[in-house]
């Protein structure tokens, strides 16, 4: 699979290949954070074959979180791009929103921190469930 994709204002451009890894929705506080109150929509595709094709994000890890994950985002207009995970270090953790063709997605395969999930949050029902990182 060959995908690209990038930021609201066009300053950052992306490509990734090969296939997802991962499919999922994330519930976790963090990621909560970055949507304004919603699950985090998410694909994780090989870091091998992810390059960013026109600019630079600016990363930000909280250096107060164990194992904290670098989350990467466009300087200019704030949308949040990907994130590198120490619990998937061989994925670069794509948010769906910034695809160019949102719909190569399809639909989650898993909800990952369904612990820290929202009574407003939707989790369908016919897909694995996590309360935590699967291997955590």
């Amino acid at each position: 699979m060959a995908i690209k994709g990038g930021c609201y204002c066009g300053a950052i451009r992306y490509e990734a290949g090969g296939d997802a890894i991962m499919k999922a929705s994330c519930h976790c506080r963090e990621c909560q954070y970055f949507t304004g109150g919603q699950a985090n929509t998410i694909m994780a595709m090989p870091t091998a074959e992810f390059r960013y094709t026109l600019g630079k994000p600016k990363g930000y890890r909280r250096g107060d979180l164990e194992r904290g994950a670098l989350r990467e985002f466009c300087s200019d207009c704030g949308t949040h791009i990907a994130t590198r995970s120490p619990s998937l270090p061989q994925a670069v953790i794509l948010k769906v929103g910034t695809l160019d063709d949102p719909s190569v997605f399809g639909a989650a395969q898993m909800a990952m921190q369904v612990a820290d999930a929202q009574s407003f949050h939707h989790v369908p029902d016919d897909i694995a469930r996590f309360e935590r990182f699967p291997g955590q």
